[in-house]
């Protein structure tokens, strides 16, 4: 086989994948939603109507799943824009964030933060 052709193989394995909700994003692992880095994903009560109201200070503690221009939303996920106009990833409307005291992949040191802050799960 040709290398090329191997390199076609390989992405198609990766998105063969179960779980895989995007080659881009996030996925599914062990029942809730993580980035591409396997850090845990989290949706705040506070957020309604597809809009996040986490800004400033507390986009700083719970960095937004920023969103590409060029990455195309399917199913459930959808991007939305935040108030500086950049775009962020939602998962069935609700704004996803990782949190800064997670420091490796697994970590869910935020669930249940304030009672308002939860692990993402599909």
């Amino acid at each position: 086989m040709t290398r090329h052709t191997l390199s076609w193989m390989a992405l198609f394995a990766a998105l063969a994948l179960p779980g895989v909700a995007s080659a881009h994003h996030a996925m599914e692992k062990d029942g809730m939603l993580v980035d591409q880095k396997g850090m845990t994903l989290y949706t705040f009560d506070k957020d309604a109507g597809g809009k996040s109201v986490c800004n400033g200070d507390c986009a700083m503690n719970w960095p937004p799943l920023m969103a590409e221009t060029s990455e195309k939303a399917e199913g459930k996920w959808t991007k939305i824009k935040r108030d500086d106009g950049k775009m962020q990833w939602a998962y069935d409307g609700k704004p996803l964030y990782t949190f800064v005291k997670d420091k490796k992949a697994g970590d869910m040191t935020g669930d249940g933060m304030k009672d308002v802050w939860h692990v993402a799960k599909p």
